[in-house]
């Protein structure tokens, strides 16, 4: 049983850089699955639908993705768990987190602008996990850049192999469609077109049916680009793709719902199942017949009128039964869910049981952490859910006295989520919020007014980095403390952080204290 259900299972995330369509692409997989209607338009102020994946009212306002959207839903035999992460840099360790929860990536390119930089960051994330990536190349009814052109972008920017698995006929005004080199058939395209037609089975392409389809100088094009292709490529293998050596490239346009279904097809049949995780001590195999899973993601106040708390868990071995005990790793407790939920986006429906692979919704009163493992029995802990320095600092000031309460609470399952980092002082009761970008700072204040009803502001102090501290020796710990205690802080799990002020300064006080150790992630 649990064999057949890892079988079915494909969980992947979707990254991009902010406005290559990342979010486009994510509705029109959800339309092919079934789970969605009709698709929403992100930026369209005509529309009043917006994009299903985007419910947070902030990212209505924007036209971004500011949080990660998670949704499951089945196609043919198959059960599809997708992950729409962030493309915004501002809020690229939402991103990290998400990646160690998923066992394949689809990276969505933008042909005008081909490889931009939160791309590259990103990419560098599934690089160093050994991600599986499909790349989608989007907007080919625009006048973009060669496809060729495209592909050594990829490979240099980005250190990868590429195999194209379909191939643009045309491009901007020119395009007529794409020929699917992975089933060997050919889908024309027409704009605004819903129905999508099956694509024409031409696995010879000297057969003259080409030229009647799409004109004999197309066909001669495209003959010409396949043949070379077939030259300069490695040939496909599935194999070398599950293990990062290659990266199979789709070509369409995710608003015209074209490409994307070939897309779907491949993905599924070539995706790896759910893959085995490390713990501090084992490696968990997800047909192990004891439950396991770990906990990316936590959101508060998903639904504005109940001030519930989310924990959103990766599925890893055996059998997830709602209402079970687990052991909580951290605190070596039992815990029980009554409450479990599957995802659409906003929308969620109880669930009974889970596998490995999917993501569970688990109600939360404020026990569980991201990072935090549960399971049948004590396995230690899952690897690689870090929290990083951040590079932005500002100290939160209460501008309502009446609302200190609110404010505390707010701010403190704020950074529960993981949306930005809290660093409070020893002395002074100072409080610091630590971002990658200066956008967090926007959400964080637009959230606590509207889901706490609390009021802050945020000003700029001098700070360089947050290192985490620990010494083999807890005297020396103590005297630096000690030495430094106006530069020490704590950060939301009460791990000890000293707080520099200059890189020049970071760097005199490590050769000073040669005894203390400085991390420049939380997991050490």
């Amino acid at each position: 049983m649990i064999n057949e259900e890892i079988e079915r299972r494909r969980t992947f995330g979707i990254i991009s850089h902010p406005d290559a369509g990342k979010t486009t692409l994510t509705e029109k997989l959800l339309l092919f699955g079934g789970a969605i209607q009709s698709a929403g338009a992100v930026k369209s102020n005509k529309i009043k639908m917006h994009a299903r994946s985007d419910w947070m009212e902030i990212e209505k306002q924007r036209g971004i993705s500011v949080a990660t959207s998670v949704m499951g839903f089945d196609y043919n035999k198959y059960k599809i768990n997708i992950l729409d992460t962030p493309g915004h840099q501002d809020f690229a360790e939402d991103t990290y987190r998400t990646l160690t929860a998923v066992d394949s990536v689809i990276m969505v390119i933008d042909c005008v602008k081909g490889v931009e930089t939160q791309t590259e960051k990103l990419m560098e994330v599934c690089t160093m996990r050994k991600t599986p990536v499909i790349s989608f190349i989007n907007k080919m009814d625009r006048e973009g850049r060669d496809p060729f052109e495209l592909l050594d972008e990829i490979e240099t920017k980005l250190n990868i192999n590429v195999r194209p698995l379909s191939w643009p006929i045309g491009i901007g005004k020119s395009f007529k469609g794409v020929y699917n080199l992975f089933t060997e058939s050919l889908i024309l395209f027409e704009a605004k077109k819903k129905e999508i037609e099956e694509g024409v089975v031409i696995k010879d392409l000297s057969d003259e049916r080409l030229d009647k389809l799409i004109g004999k100088s197309a066909a001669d094009q495209l003959r010409s680009d396949v043949e070379l292709i077939d030259g300069v490529y490695p040939p496909f293998s599935k194999e070398e793709y599950q293990v990062r050596d290659i990266v199979p490239v789709f070509f369409g346009s995710a608003v015209n719902n074209f490409g994307v279904k070939e897309l779907l097809d491949c993905f599924v049949e070539i995706a790896p199942t759910p893959l085995a995780r490390e713990t501090d001590d084992f490696k968990i195999e997800p047909a192990q017949k004891d439950f396991s899973g770990f906990i990316f993601k936590i959101h508060a106040n998903m639904d504005p009128r109940h001030r519930n708390r989310i924990a959103f868990l990766r599925v890893c071995s055996g059998k997830f039964n709602r209402g079970n005990n687990y052991l909580h790793s951290r605190t070596k407790k039992s815990m029980r869910f009554s409450n479990a939920t599957a995802f659409m986006a906003q929308d969620r429906e109880t669930i009974d049981e889970a596998w490995p692979g999917d993501i569970v919704g688990l109600y939360d009163t404020g026990n569980l952490k991201i990072g935090d493992t549960l399971s049948d029995k004590d396995i230690g802990t899952f690897k690689g859910i870090p929290s990083f320095s951040p590079e932005i600092f500002k100290e939160v000031i209460n501008k309502d006295a009446m609302k200190t309460k609110q404010l505390e609470k707010g701010l403190s399952q704020l950074m529960e989520e993981g949306l930005a980092q809290l660093f409070s002082f020893e002395l002074g009761n100072k409080k610091v919020v630590g971002t990658v970008g200066i956008l967090q700072f926007e959400v964080i204040q637009y959230r606590l007014k509207h889901e706490y009803g609390a009021t802050a502001n945020f000003v700029s102090t001098n700070l360089y980095k947050a290192c985490w501290i620990s010494s083999k020796d807890p005297q020396k710990l103590k005297s630096f403390i000690s030495s430094k205690s106006r530069h020490i802080a704590k950060d939301k799990d009460g791990k000890l952080v000293f707080m520099a002020e200059s890189k020049a300064w970071l760097g005199m006080v490590m050769d000073n204290f040669p005894d203390i150790e400085f991390h420049f992630t939380s997991e050490f």
